[in-house]
Order: structure tokens, then sequence, then C-alpha cells
């Protein structure tokens, strides 16, 4: 068994990859080379993005990359989220034990400061 991808590789995935990198890298060169509106600068850039997206999302990578997208946000729906109640419980819990930790810790601390200060005779 073959661990290659299934999806046969069109012979302009390199001539649209290209094509992707000169849209995205006009975006950062016109960023700093023309001096635009705020907005104008904005739409220009969501646009030249968005174009970029959609040159990617035409090669073989880009698909695979959009299904598994799909797939996962169909097991996303899957999931079955706590309630609000849960949830609430579940925060008070983490936060009563980090505060009962960090007092243990704490008086850990206190108490090795002690130790350490008699064996030396350091006193702080």
């Amino acid at each position: 068994m073959s661990a290659t991808s299934e999806t046969p590789k069109s012979s302009l995935d390199s001539v649209k990859w290209l094509a992707v990198f000169a849209l995205l890298s006009l975006v950062v060169v016109g960023n700093y080379m023309f001096d635009f509106g705020t907005l104008e600068r904005a739409v220009a850039i969501v646009v030249l993005v968005a174009a970029a997206g959609l040159v990617a999302a035409q090669t073989a990578k880009g698909k695979t990359f959009l299904a598994f997208a799909k797939d996962a946000r169909t097991e996303v729906r899957k999931v079955v989220w706590p309630t609000r109640q849960e949830t609430t419980q579940t925060t008070i819990i983490v936060m009563v034990a980090t505060l009962i930790v960090g007092l243990l810790l704490w008086g850990l601390d206190a108490i090795l400061l002690r130790v350490v200060s008699f064996f030396t005779g350091v006193g702080v």
C-alpha cells in the first residue's frame, strides 16, 4: 500500500501556486508601496487574499484541504457540548482546586524557607 495521495496532480498546479504567491506578494508589497486610505487598503487586501484563496482552492492540495475542512465541520456538529450549568460547575471546581494547590505550595515554600534559614543562619 502506498502513502501517496489519491488525487492526481494537475500540470497547472505549479502555475496556480505561482499565481497564489504572486497575489499574496502583491498584498504585502502593495501595502507598503502605495499610499491609499485605510478603507481602500483593507478592501484591496481582502479582495486579493480572497482571489489567492480561490486560486489555491483549484489546486489538488486545495481540493484536499476543502474536503478535510468539510469533514471536520461535519464532525464538530456531532460533538455534544456541555450545558451552561456543567461549564459553570467545572470552572468553579478548577478554581477551587487551583486555590488549594496554590495555598499548599505557598505553605510548603514558607516551611522550606524557615528550614533553610535555620541551617544556614541567614534570616530573610
